[in-house]
């Protein structure tokens, strides 16, 4: 009897340890399939996975935002998608990694293409929405520069060339 309940027992973690291993979704081993796994997160309602996926960065400006409005922070991940609500397909394209960082160009629902940043933790690739912020007020700053550039330019006095005489 003590030998049947030992191989029982054995069997039944043995059992346990399988569907550990094999149940449930994997981890996204890429920019691209942790975008895939997002996209069928928001597409089910599936904040907890929505939050998994986001960068510890991403969850503390959205814990922020949550507070400063009063909100559930669930209720700030699950309105900020990178896509429409009604659209049926995401495109992709250009995945690039750069050690621990990278990004994936992605279609929005207007047609246009987006770069989404992306960032590795702790060996997983999170989606990097602060990273976006950050490159957004970076092309800000660099257009405005350009426009700063272009007025000074327009304001430094224009020396007039000596016309030649005639001959």
């Amino acid at each position: 009897m003590n030998s049947s309940l030992t191989k029982a027992f054995i069997l039944i973690i043995a059992l346990f340890g399988m569907l550990a291993c094999s149940s449930g979704e994997t981890t996204p081993e890429s920019p691209i399939e942790t975008f895939k796994t997002y996209t069928k997160a928001i597409k089910n309602k599936d904040i907890t996975t929505m939050k998994l996926l986001l960068s510890k960065d991403s969850m503390r400006m959205n814990e922020m935002e949550a507070k400063s409005r009063g909100i559930p922070v669930d209720d700030v991940v699950k309105n900020e998608t990178l896509f429409s609500e009604n659209q049926r397909t995401v495109k992709m394209r250009s995945e690039k990694i750069d050690g621990d960082k990278a990004t994936l160009e992605v279609e929005n629902s207007f047609g246009a293409w987006e770069t989404v940043p992306f960032i590795k933790e702790d060996g997983v690739w999170k989606l990097d929405k602060k990273g976006y912020q950050q490159r957004l007020i970076d092309e800000v700053n660099q257009g405005g520069q350009q426009l700063d550039d272009i007025i000074n330019q327009s304001r430094q006095p224009q020396t007039a060339t000596p016309e030649q005489p005639q001959p």
